[in-house]
């Protein structure tokens, strides 16, 4: 009684520190990223009462617009025949932006464009997620290329090589944006060498043609020769068009369908609902109650267990363990499929490492920098779920430096994937049988490559917390970091035997 005493007021004292956070929080988002603006080409004369209160109603509108809109829209009030008063509104959200966080960008848009653009009858303001325009005559369709805007990085590019690869990759999403998904806007990676990639955006106001965006964006580039080429990461934009560069993912996700993932949709809906909430009366009662009940699974999942010890969490960047398998090891989070898919690419040929006996791997990177190894098992494969559920919990048991870690697992979408650290020398196999690459593999490397493998059978077979029959030690299964430190990888087969068993029989020959 006592100590479940104890953990309730624990609960509840985190959860008032964790309602100042959330306050704290709210404050900082109120200023997303300021861009730029356009406001010297406007009237500066006080505006009529009848214009005014038009204004109003529109960045009101498109304020309230966005929480539900596929991310754009433009609408008018008034009538232009009579007085010359009636207004012209649009936004335009990144096209990886949705839901409540365009909402949030255009609701400050609407906001401060009065304060930085005050008394005009037309004006216009960019934001990294979202841009906003009015005006007193109708725009809407029109490209507009001038004025236009340019932000530079600090590092600058190490050849002309990646200045040309840069262009023809950004030629590239234009083509894509305007030819093969009408949808004005494209976002994607390539690899400019195997361990560099780069990144770039392009997006038009869907207001306007295939052609007019495609114009726009020509133009665009067409400007990057002067003023941004020669540095590694640049914005370019105008109140029609942007595109962006740079060498870490800057999106938000990689989707180019024309409808936002549902899971993405999900957490859009219920931060609009978050936001209603807290803006109209952010209940104390409810607020507790649902974090002493968020702290309290917390609590659950981290006391200790029955055998004594205390779960180990692996944490994936920003990634949370959004997904529970009652049969896999409680102790590996996994990680949503459409991460996966980002961090690779979509599986795409350039990020494929090798193939194994059970499917391909893949080189991914997440949006913190961090490489990992995808390995996704084909369902034509002889691994099974039982086989998959094996690795997972075998692997997420086992911890020395001889052993491949494993980061996370994803069964999503009849994928069965495993997400491994990654180890930049690839296999021992490679190295072996590659007449240039076994020159560097002298006697002292070899030995100390032999005695670390060693030292990880040992730890399977004596030291670990089970005892652990690999069953199909290879040297493609033995793979290297960048100090040449082995790491015994590929479970798929390992065999479990209790802590006091010597020896088993066994009818059938494993692995090779």
């Amino acid at each position: 009684m006592d100590a479940t005493l104890l953990n309730v007021k624990s609960v509840y004292s985190f959860a008032v520190l964790l309602l100042l956070s959330i306050k704290s929080l709210d404050t900082k988002a109120q200023s997303p990223n300021y861009m730029g603006d356009d406001c010297h080409n406007t009237t500066q004369k006080p505006l009529s009462g009848e214009y005014q209160t038009n204004l109003n109603s529109i960045l009101s509108w498109l304020s309230t617009d966005a929480a539900t809109s596929k991310g754009y829209n433009h609408y008018s009030f008034g009538n232009s025949t009579s007085g010359n008063h009636a207004v012209y509104g649009l936004y335009d959200c990144r096209g990886d932006v949705v839901g409540y966080f365009c909402q949030f960008c255009v609701s400050t848009a609407a906001r401060e464009i009065l304060q930085r653009c005050p008394n005009g009858v037309s004006a216009f303001i960019w934001y990294d997620f979202c841009m906003l325009k009015y005006s007193n005559e109708n725009f809407f369709g029109n490209v507009t290329v001038d004025p236009s805007w340019h932000v530079v990085g600090t590092k600058d590019v190490s050849s002309a090589e990646e200045i040309q690869k840069g262009e023809d990759f950004m030629r590239s999403l234009i083509r894509k944006a305007t030819l093969v998904t009408n949808q004005l806007y494209y976002m994607g990676g390539f690899n400019l060498s195997s361990s560099q990639r780069r990144y770039g955006l392009v997006q038009c106001s869907r207001d306007l043609t295939n052609e007019g965006c495609r114009q726009c964006l020509e133009t665009m580039l067409a400007q990057i020769s002067k003023c941004c080429e020669k540095k590694l990461g640049w914005f370019a934009g105008s109140a029609s068009c942007l595109m962006k560069y740079d060498d870490y993912m800057f999106y938000l996700f990689h989707n180019q369908s024309s409808t936002v993932p549902e899971a993405y949709r999900k957490i859009a809906k219920q931060g609009i609902k978050m936001s209603k909430i807290l803006i109209i009366s952010f209940s104390v009662i409810g607020s507790i109650t649902l974090l002493c009940f968020s702290v309290y699974c917390f609590w659950c999942r981290s006391r200790p267990r029955k055998d004594g010890l205390i779960p180990h969490t692996v944490r994936l960047s920003s990634y949370q363990n959004v997904q529970t398998e009652e049969t896999l090891n409680p102790d590996l989070p996994t990680i949503p499929l459409i991460a996966i898919q980002q961090s690779t690419d979509n599986f795409s040929e350039a990020s494929k490492l090798g193939e194994g006996g059970y499917g391909p791997v893949y080189k991914g990177i997440l949006p913190d920098g961090r490489q990992i190894a995808v390995k996704r098992l084909s369902q034509a494969s002889g691994q099974g779920s039982e086989e998959f559920k094996n690795e997972v919990m075998f692997i997420a048991k086992l911890q020395h430096r001889n052993l491949v870690r494993l980061l996370a697992c994803c069964l999503e979408e009849n994928e069965k994937i495993l997400v491994y650290e990654y180890l930049s020398n690839a296999s021992l196999n490679f190295h072996l049988f590659d007449d240039e690459k076994k020159k560097q593999l002298d006697w002292k490397l070899r030995l100390s490559i032999i005695n670390g493998i060693a030292r990880g059978i040992l730890y399977l077979h004596e030291d670990s917390r089970l005892r652990v029959i690999h069953r199909d030690l290879k040297a493609s299964n033995v793979l290297l970091d960048h100090d040449m430190n082995p790491k015994i990888s590929d479970f798929g087969l390992a065999r479990a035997f209790s802590k006091g068993q010597k020896q088993a029989n066994t009818n059938r020959v494993m692995g090779t």
